[in-house]
């Protein structure tokens, strides 16, 4: 029987954003709204998150040329495509032998109406939203012009089965969003709705962390290796970050 699934399948959080500092200081000073000016997608790294993915660069160009990427697909949001940009650099990837691919179907999760509000604004600008919320939980629930983890979920199954046919026995690393590692967790596992979520409230999913699965050629799937892995970071002195990702109140 062929192989379906990546040789090694790595889901990399992009480093710290701009949008994280901007959420932080709105939260600390008691602001209803996230003082940025780009759009979600415009977002850049913050210092400290060039940084995170120098450090994780290091770690990806200190494996052995049998197990680093040969492929690298990413979110097309700054943040994440800044992130791809400097791990390549860093860990001395050849983007000659490495397809780089950038896929809008890895974006963050779509906030809609509630974009660049803090819990303090949504309740006091939309509280029947926020009380639906609070009834229908944030696996279901879709803000108005935005999505639910459902509708994340739903863009994501058809991203692995591109990654399992065009990528299948290769290794592959993904550059995404907070959202998009627990969705794809959530599929790869084969959880239901109260395991993703008591993964969420684990905590949320670091800057530059790793999530990696390897193949099992036995039962023909991908098994879980390391989850939410920072210990790149940690030998690089690099600081260790957990903040939301996107410019939204309510963690995704």
């Amino acid at each position: 029987m062929s192989q379906q699934w990546p040789r090694t399948f790595w889901i990399v959080r992009h480093g710290q954003s701009a949008g994280n500092v901007a959420r932080d200081a709105a939260e600390a000073n008691g602001l209803s709204a996230i003082d940025i000016a780009e759009r979600d997608i415009d977002v850049p790294l913050s210092p400290l998150g060039r940084e995170q993915s120098v450090a994780l660069g290091h770690w990806f160009g200190e494996l052995p040329p049998a197990r680093r990427p040969e492929v690298v697909i990413t979110s097309p949001y700054v943040r994440a495509r800044e992130t791809t940009r400097l791990v390549m650099q860093s860990s001395g990837l050849d983007r000659h032998k490495v397809r780089v691919r950038v896929d809008e179907r890895l974006r963050e999760k779509e906030f809609g109406i509630l974009d660049r509000l803090t819990v303090l604004g949504i309740h006091e600008r939309y509280p029947e939203l926020a009380a639906q919320r609070g009834h229908v939980g944030k696996f279901y629930f879709r803000p108005p012009g935005g999505e639910s983890w459902c509708d994340v979920i739903l863009r994501l199954r058809s991203v692995l089965e591109m990654v399992t046919r065009e990528h299948n026995g290769q290794r592959v690393l993904v550059v995404a969003h907070q959202v998009i590692v627990n969705c794809m967790r959530y599929l790869i596992e084969c959880m239901e709705e109260h395991e993703v979520l008591a993964l969420d409230r684990q905590g949320d999913v670091p800057n530059c962390g790793v999530t990696s699965y390897e193949h099992d050629p036995l039962s023909d799937s991908l098994v879980l290796d390391l989850a939410n892995f920072v210990a790149p970071l940690r030998e690089a002195g690099a600081p260790v970050t957990v903040e939301p990702d996107a410019p939204a109140a309510p963690k995704p």
